[in-house]
């Protein structure tokens, strides 16, 4: 595996991956790699001929109150998963490497970036397009491969990549849980034993409005109004959204009659979690 903290020396070996007529596939992390990512190089591996992933915690992305200093960073770990798994080049630069003048120009995809994650981060997805963009720019890859998990930028992502006609494919792959359903996060690591049962209670939350769906319920008020319910038996879990909107646009839907997102978010202890599910009538 090539490391390269300087984007001249990324973009070399990038460029020579397609010299030698090889599909490029990115997976973009923040590091903390666990099974989750793993996923995503493992789907990277099978639909490419050569691999690159980035590690980069971006700081642009992280609001003022947010835990940018605390994130997890395990770096040699990381590094041993990565070559592991057989990844070719890993892109790991310094933030002045990225950002050598400070933070002036930015990629907005205005409409989407201000919905549910972005509605209770404000400036969050301004910060990811502007990483990946960059990114996409730097290793040029033919595919670049995202977790459902964060649907909602997924589907920012995907708009962007349209809107500026990138010849990205935006492959997004399936979310990766724990034995008991929690959704895999390097975020989970903040939790503590209490904590980690509490966090269950966004997956029971999803698994009561997909039970009500499929007793025959469309109407997204009455299932929001069900998950809801799940939360109030756990009142130290701070409910921040549970909306269903339409996957691409994010929009609420009222009532289900096409494929469907159903997305979550809360506070477990300061812990900010996020799940989803996909309805298809």
């Amino acid at each position: 595996m090539k490391i390269c903290a300087t984007i001249p020396e990324a973009r070399a070996a990038c460029g020579d991956a397609r010299a030698s007529r090889k599909r490029l596939g990115f997976v973009p992390t923040m590091g903390a790699l666990h099974e989750g990512h793993l996923s995503l190089v493992r789907a990277a591996k099978a639909q490419c001929d050569a691999v690159a992933v980035s590690i980069f915690v971006n700081p642009t992305q992280f609001g003022p109150t947010e835990d940018l200093s605390k994130y997890p960073r395990q770096f040699s770990g990381d590094c041993r998963l990565l070559e592991q798994e057989g990844v070719d080049i890993l892109f790991a630069p310094p933030v002045e490497e990225i950002y050598p003048g400070g933070e002036v120009t930015w990629v907005l995809v205005e409409g989407l970036s201000e919905k549910l994650d972005g509605r209770s981060r404000p400036g969050h997805f301004r910060g990811v397009t502007t990483i990946v963009a960059k990114l996409f720019h730097i290793l040029e890859p033919e595919a670049a491969f995202f977790g459902q998990k964060d649907a909602a930028q997924l589907a920012v992502i995907r708009r962007m990549v349209d809107d500026l006609n990138f010849p990205v494919e935006i492959v997004g792959c399936p979310i990766v849980r724990e034995p008991d359903g929690l959704a895999m996060s390097s975020r989970n690591a903040y939790l503590n034993r209490e904590e980690r049962s509490r966090a269950l209670v966004l997956q029971r939350s999803l698994q009561e409005a997909r039970q009500q769906f499929n007793a025959g319920e469309r109407m997204a008020a009455k299932l929001i109004s069900a998950a809801k319910e799940v939360f109030a038996r756990e009142p130290k879990v701070a409910l921040d959204y549970f909306e269903i909107v339409d996957p691409d646009t994010l929009d609420p839907v009222e009532r289900i009659s096409q494929t469907t997102l159903v997305a979550v978010a809360a506070y477990v202890g300061t812990t900010r979690l996020i799940d989803n599910l996909v309805l298809n009538p």
